[in-house]
């Protein structure tokens, strides 16, 4: 008489499972303690990097964990899911990540005055932040090319005005400013320096805001550099035109004012 022989259950499939929860896990942990500063930006880059490891680790797993069913009919169908879930749920975002690296250019360092850019405060930059250098003529090519409305702004208003305005602007956000306002009595150019957190993951960037009375108008340009990472994903862009944006509002809800042409 045959006997059928008993189903095994697979090990893969519950291997799956434990690490695609333990890669769920420490990535909300991961998030949390960075969000909340109790994790500085390079150990969390690692923890990142091992996130996305293991959540692949589990999905690879599954995949086996599936071979086995299918041909030998395991045990484990149940574990296998939630073991490909999560993984693919831990890697989501590092595959948006991956996307908007093919649409958005190679920079990090954004200015409205690609020939002069204002000056960061670069006091508390350590060295494994990215190094800070004038744009090449390529580079100056693509943020022309990518951010058409990343430009400076031109007020014909008197310096105190625009720069209380910028000031204002600061004021609403959660940026951290490296140095006390400047004194601006009897000058003609007042530079801001300040840390901003992205949009997406919170990562950190300086950021210029320089205000210059050339006689004629008052102009105003931006700058915006992030410490980590070779690409910036468009997120100085963004904060550059979202800042202005908002000023040309300030100003205008001020004095009845738009900016000079």
């Amino acid at each position: 008489m045959a006997t059928i022989p008993e189903r095994q259950t697979s090990r893969a499939a519950g291997w799956s499972r434990r690490i695609g929860s333990f890669s769920l896990v420490l990535l909300l942990t991961a998030l949390g303690g960075y969000r909340l500063d109790l994790v500085d930006t390079p150990p969390f880059l690692w923890v990142l990097a091992i996130v996305a490891l293991l959540a692949a680790l589990a999905l690879l797993l599954a995949g086996l964990a599936l071979s086995r069913l299918w041909n030998f009919g395991d045990r484990g169908g149940r574990d296998l899911s939630v073991g490909a879930l999560l993984a693919v749920l831990v890697l989501a975002p590092f595959g948006v990540a991956a996307y908007w690296a093919t649409v958005y250019p190679p920079l990090r360092d954004i200015s409205t005055d690609l020939d002069d850019p204002p000056v960061l405060d670069t006091s508390d930059r350590t060295s494994d932040m990215n190094a800070l250098s004038p744009p090449t003529p390529g580079e100056q090519s693509l943020q022309a090319q990518a951010y058409p409305l990343v430009t400076g702004r031109s007020y014909n208003l008197p310096f105190e005005t625009v720069v209380d305005a910028v000031e204002t602007v600061l004021d609403r956000r959660d940026w951290q400013l490296t140095a006390p306002y400047p004194d601006i009595n009897g000058q003609s150019e007042a530079t801001i320096n300040a840390v901003a957190r992205g949009f997406v993951i919170g990562l950190p960037a300086d950021v210029a805001i320089r205000v210059t009375d050339d006689g004629e108008q008052v102009v105003v340009d931006m700058r915006s550099a992030s410490r980590y990472g070779r690409y910036d994903l468009g997120d100085n862009a963004a904060r550059i035109t979202d800042f202005l944006g908002e000023l040309d509002q300030e100003v205008a809800g001020q004095v009845g004012a738009t900016p000079a042409e």
